[in-house]
């Protein structure tokens, strides 16, 4: 059985000889069509890593899972390599090749690319985005590296990745915001609308406002957006609106000083929402008393 979920590239090229490792390193050459489009085997020994590869952190109980599977069913989804002399460069792949030498196998199936370093680096961080496991900071980074390091436009790198022109400046702009917060959107404790919302404070101080207030407060992203506008325009109906949309904290402790009291309470808290006033309602002098008496 093991044999047979090996024999994937046999009939393609089968493991490469020494002599086509060496003498195959553009399309035009002689054997070149023996690479480009075909599965073949090549040694694990043969192969190297990008050093320019987007992805710097592997899952370690991840790894050795993907490297459990493929001793049970080989490796089901070839990996993409480039020519260099006698050696292959990983384009895309790099977590199954770690687990396929982790697994104790010594060949894996690839496709192999004829490519340029630029081109290399193109496909590494295009392939890179595709990956459904990228917090929005890492896509943020590969679209930066694609438009600084490859010299692409938006419009280019918009119609080369299916992205509109909008979704690529708005994830490029959470670059802006300090490391802490790129951090918590990173870990997941915030998301990236949350980081939109934040990064539409020019004023850093009130980016770390809100930031805390995010945090504090667990709001969500419409939330942290009304919030972003009463800071603002602290005189807008925006904060107006922030003040009416409690926090669940402030509901409680509205609910728990009105139980208290007996009379109804409102709380109106500031778009920062460090300060605040609680409103009590009273009917008349002998309520007014009473709530007085409870005080004391």
């Amino acid at each position: 059985m093991k044999d047979k979920k090996r024999a994937m590239g046999r009939g393609l090229g089968a493991i490469l000889s020494a002599e086509s490792k060496a003498s195959v390193n553009s399309a035009t050459d002689e054997g070149a069509d023996k690479f480009v489009g075909n599965i073949v085997e090549v040694a694990l020994e043969d192969i190297y890593p990008n050093p320019t590869q987007p992805r710097t952190y592997f899952d370690e109980k991840a790894l050795n899972e993907l490297a459990q599977s493929i001793k049970n069913l080989g490796v089901i989804q070839p990996i993409t390599l480039r020519k260099d002399g006698e050696k292959f460069e990983i384009i895309s792949g790099e977590r199954r090749y770690r687990a396929t030498k982790i697994a104790g196998l010594t060949t894996i199936p690839a496709y192999i690319r004829l490519v340029n370093d630029q081109e290399l680096l193109e496909m590494a961080l295009v392939e890179n985005i595709q990956r459904e496991d990228l917090d929005a900071i890492e896509i943020a980074l590969t679209y930066h590296r694609l438009l600084e390091e490859i010299g692409l436009t938006q419009e280019n790198l918009s119609q080369r990745i299916g992205k509109d022109r909008s979704t690529i400046t708005n994830s490029i702009r959470l670059l802006r915001l300090n490391p802490d917060i790129q951090n918590a959107i990173r870990s997941g404790e915030i998301s990236a609308g949350h980081g939109r919302a934040i990064i539409s404070l020019e004023s850093e101080e009130d980016q770390q406002i809100l930031f805390g207030l995010i945090i504090k407060e667990k709001l969500n992203v419409r939330q942290a957006e009304q919030a972003a506008a009463a800071l603002k325009n602290p005189k807008s109906q925006a904060a107006k609106k922030v003040n009416a949309e409690l926090s669940n904290n402030y509901k409680r402790a509205q609910k728990t000083i009105s139980d208290i009291l007996d009379v109804k309470v409102e709380i109106k808290a500031s778009g920062n929402g460090k300060k605040g006033k609680i409103v009590l309602d009273f009917k008349n002098e002998e309520e007014l008393e009473y709530i007085l008496s409870h005080i004391k």
